[in-house]
């Protein structure tokens, strides 16, 4: 070990002072002072006989080997905390880490459902729940940063090898209306009433947005007809626009439960159209999964899948790892 120009602490001062832009702000998360941020990389560059960072500019921003050291640094980083929570495993959770992944919409209104539950049985489990978009997701999940993921989008192409993907739940889209609406006092509508409404949507860059298009389109309705009034950035605000009778929007059914049974939102079912789209788990066959992540998996889970879900790709998988680790073979890392 001691040969190696660099320790664990360089590369984590590396990855904070490119994930700040400068090396004070860098400091500040690490809760160190900027010049000992500032020896730290000096020693580093001196140790590895190139510049990491160009100093013309203000910010602080990485040479093609300060790139090429933070792409390993950060393997390595993730490496070692994996390591971490394998050990920490011994003691049988009663401690460890679960690090659960979603997208927007899971992440917002199923997850937390399902991470109290885990909590009332592990109390002693830190949990934590990254939720970002589809995409940043996956790479969480790949990269090993994340245990198991649940999510709406389609994982990236270039992870789709790298990815266990299982078909995990369906996901009703219902439309809503404001109350007061005159389609609301109708028992269902046509599929054609709905390009006489105006809706809410999210921006058009929004993941959600598409994958709500996408499903819309399946089912023979136009979104190019829909009349849009304005885009949001949030389904809680768009909830809270259909609430206020600016519009109609479409909306996951998880995330309307409380307003419909205060009767502040109207759900208006579609003549012969039932809009559904399939949630997706995620996970990294070829990581070793934690006690805690396999606990979630078996107790958690099932209990809020589609019928007939079955783990028996999640129990296999985590054998092969388990006893791969006991034979002392070399897992895959398949990390970009």
């Amino acid at each position: 070990m001691s040969d190696l120009p660099f320790t664990l602490d360089q590369l984590r001062i590396l990855k904070a002072i490119a994930a700040e832009g400068s090396f004070k702000r860098a400091a500040d998360s690490l809760y160190v002072s900027q010049p000992a941020v500032s020896l730290q990389v000096q020693n580093l560059e001196r140790q590895l006989d190139v510049p990491l960072f160009d100093r013309g500019g203000r910010r602080a921003q990485l040479t093609e080997a300060g790139h090429l050291l933070l792409s390993y640094g950060e393997k390595i980083l993730s490496l070692c905390q994996e390591t971490c929570r394998a050990i920490d495993d011994l003691q049988n959770l009663q401690g460890g880490t679960l690090i659960v992944g979603a997208s927007q919409t899971t992440g917002t209104y199923l997850l937390p459902r399902m991470i109290g539950m885990f909590r009332q049985k592990y109390p002693d489990v830190a949990v934590q729940l990254h939720v970002h978009s589809t995409r940043r997701t996956a790479w969480g999940v790949a990269n090993g940063q994340v245990d198991l993921a649940i999510i709406g989008g389609e994982v990236p192409g270039e992870l789709a090898e790298s990815l266990e993907t299982i078909s995990y739940a369906e996901d009703e889209l219902a439309l809503i209306l404001p109350v007061s609406h005159p389609f609301a006092k109708l028992e269902k509508i046509q599929k054609e009433d709905l390009y006489k409404l105006q809706f809410i949507t999210l921006d058009s860059q929004s993941t959600i947005r598409k994958v709500i298009e996408q499903v819309l389109s399946r089912c023979d309705i136009d979104t190019r007809r829909f009349k849009i009034e304005m885009e949001l950035n949030s389904i809680e605000a768009i909830k809270t626009a259909v609430q206020s009778g600016l519009g109609a929007a479409f909306v996951s059914t998880s995330a309307i439960s409380k307003e419909l049974q205060m009767g502040v939102l109207h759900r208006s079912p579609i003549e012969g159209v039932v809009v559904k789209r399939t949630l997706w788990l995620i996970f990294n066959p070829n990581r070793y999964r934690s006690k805690a992540a396999e606990a979630f998996s078996q107790e958690i889970l099932p209990q809020f899948a589609a019928p007939g879900w079955n783990m028996e790709v999640l129990k296999s998988t985590h054998r092969e790892i388990v006893v791969a680790a006991l034979n002392g073979e070399e897992a895959v890392l398949d990390d970009d």
